[in-house]
């Protein structure tokens, strides 16, 4: 009686759950799980620099694993000395598909790769839950890529985690440097801003765009930034806000575009990776 009693108390619990299941599998990356692992490890064992920065944020791409997966694979390689540390990822960027007023953050127990799933961190959502700009609601996480295509890579590269998936639409700077504030935490909690840069110009002139754009992520101008430099120019700009409150600056891993990779060189993406944090002892 009491084993048939907690069975039935699981399988309510397991109904209860929800996940957001894995949109772009077969499309930005791999969807067979043992492919995908592949895929990403390959990705990650072509970076070869060290480095004695500790990460404490980073700035990823997030086109699909043929255009962006090196220069991800740069900002998520400074993970491997301090994987068994980090605990609780926030991952923010662009609403893509779904207009937002402000900062959405989801209602779901979880996010779904071909990996496996993620569970999210609904009590540090609790601490920014009193914003009036943040909202809770999936319709904008659903089709959003932006998040999704870090996940792998994490997974990867983390023993276990609980992430804060956030997507930022009509918000100003300061109000994404307020919620990563409330969020920051310490060593156990990693911020990852994912972001393209400049969109569909010739090869040459996105080149001398994100030169610029960079540069400006690279002096903390994140008044410098709008939707032309980056598409996750509000989660970026709102990160060097509060980057810079903490002291910290971006260092520079790589910065290429879709016309290195898989593209033509016509109409170009511009990927970038930067990581923030403070030499280790």
């Amino acid at each position: 009686m009491v084993i048939s009693r907690q069975r039935g108390k699981m399988r309510a619990v397991l109904q209860s759950t929800t996940t957001r299941p894995a949109a772009v599998a077969g499309l930005f990356y791999a969807a067979n799980p043992d492919r995908l692992r592949t895929q990403v490890l390959d990705l990650l064992a072509d970076v070869t620099a060290a480095t004695k920065i500790m990460p404490k944020a980073l700035i990823a791409p997030h086109a699909g694993y043929a255009y962006s997966g090196r220069v991800a694979a740069a900002a998520f390689a400074t993970l491997r000395d301090s994987a068994r540390t980090i605990t609780r990822v926030v991952l923010i960027g662009p609403a893509h598909y779904v207009y937002v007023r402000g900062i959405a953050a989801p209602t779901v127990d979880a996010f779904e790769t071909p990996l496996g799933r993620v569970t999210v961190d609904q009590e540090a959502l609790s601490t920014v839950a009193d914003l009036r700009f943040v909202t809770r609601a999936d319709a904008p996480h659903a089709p959003e890529h932006a998040l999704e295509v870090e996940l792998p890579f994490l997974q990867n590269l983390l023993a276990s985690f609980q992430v804060i998936p956030l997507v930022v639409g009509d918000a100003t700077p300061q109000e994404v440097a307020l919620v990563l504030q409330r969020l920051w935490g310490g060593p156990e909690t990693l911020i990852v801003v994912s972001s393209d840069l400049s969109h569909y110009h010739d090869y040459e002139i996105a080149q001398q765009l994100d030169a610029a754009t960079a540069a400006a992520i690279e002096d903390g101008d994140w008044a410098g930034l709008g939707p032309d430099q980056a598409c996750g120019c509000l989660a970026v700009a709102g990160l060097l806000l509060e980057a810079g409150r903490h002291g910290l600056k971006a260092h520079r891993l790589s910065l290429s575009n879709s016309g290195d990779t898989a593209g033509s060189r016509d109409r170009v993406v511009g990927y970038g990776a930067w990581m923030f944090g403070r030499t280790a002892p």
